[in-house]
C-alpha cells in the first residue's frame, strides 16, 4: 500500500502542493465576504491567516518522521514551508496593516510589550531565512551542511508559532494545545531519532 501511495506521489509535480495552498486563501476570502468571522472580520482573519500557518508549519515538520515511516513526501516538503512561509506573512500583514493600520508607534509597543507578539515575531524572523533560502541556488552557495543547519530554524519557526497561538488566546484552548503538543511530539520524534543515531556513532 506504501508503494503504491509513494508512486502515486511521485507522479504528482511540486506545484501542485502551491496550488492547493491557494484554497485555503481563497476559502478565507469567501468566509470574509459573507460574514463568516462575525463582529470583529480583521481579528478572525488574522486568526484564520495565523491557523493555516500553522498547519502549513506542521506538514512540513511531519515529512521527514512521515519518510522514516515509509511514506515519502520529501519532494513537497520545500513547497510546502514556502506556502505555510506565505500564510505567516500574510497573518503579519493584516496585524499591520489593518489591525494597527500602519501605526508604528503602537506597532513597536506590542511588539516589546506583549510577549504573545514577540513570541509571534521570533517565529516570523526564524521563518524569513527559510524562505529565502528555499531554492538550488542557495544550497549551492551555502553548501548543503551549511544549508541543512540554517533550515534547523524551523523547529523554531514552528514552536514559537504554536506557542504564539496558545498565547494568543489568553485562555486554555483544546485546538491550541493540541497544535503544541503535535509541534512537540514532531521534534520529541526527531530529538530521539538523533539521540539514538548518535549514540550507535560513539
Amino acid at each position: 500500500m506504501r508503494d503504491q501511495f509513494n508512486a502515486a506521489v511521485r507522479r504528482l509535480p511540486a506545484w501542485s502542493i502551491y496550488l492547493a495552498g491557494t484554497l485555503p486563501c481563497a476559502w478565507i476570502v469567501y468566509g470574509l465576504n459573507m460574514g463568516a468571522f462575525g463582529p470583529d472580520p480583521v481579528r478572525g482573519l488574522e486568526t484564520q491567516l495565523g491557523t493555516w500557518a500553522l498547519k502549513f508549519l506542521i506538514a512540513s515538520l511531519a515529512v521527514t518522521p512521515l519518510r522514516w515511516a515509509g511514506i515519502n513526501l520529501l519532494k513537497f516538503r520545500r513547497a510546502i514551508g514556502l506556502v505555510a512561509f506565505f500564510y505567516i506573512s500574510l497573518h503579519l500583514t493584516t496585524w499591520v496593516a489593518l489591525d494597527l493600520g500602519f501605526r508604528w508607534g503602537q506597532i513597536f509597543n506590542d511588539l516589546y510589550k506583549r510577549p504573545y507578539i514577540i513570541v509571534g515575531m521570533i517565529g516570523f524572523l526564524a521563518a524569513l531565512p527559510l524562505a529565502a533560502t528555499s531554492n538550488n541556488a542557495s544550497i549551492r552557495r551555502l553548501g548543503a551542511e551549511a544549508w541543512r543547519r540554517l533550515h534547523k530554524l524551523a523547529y523554531v519557526a514552528a514552536i514559537a508559532g504554536a506557542v504564539h497561538f496558545v498565547m494568543i488566546a489568553k485562555v486554555w484552548k483544546a485546538e491550541s494545545l493540541i497544535y503544541l503538543a503535535i509541534v512537540i511530539l514532531l521534534l520529541s520524534v526527531r530529538a530521539i531519532r538523533a539521540f539514538g543515531q548518535r549514540r550507535q556513532a560513539a
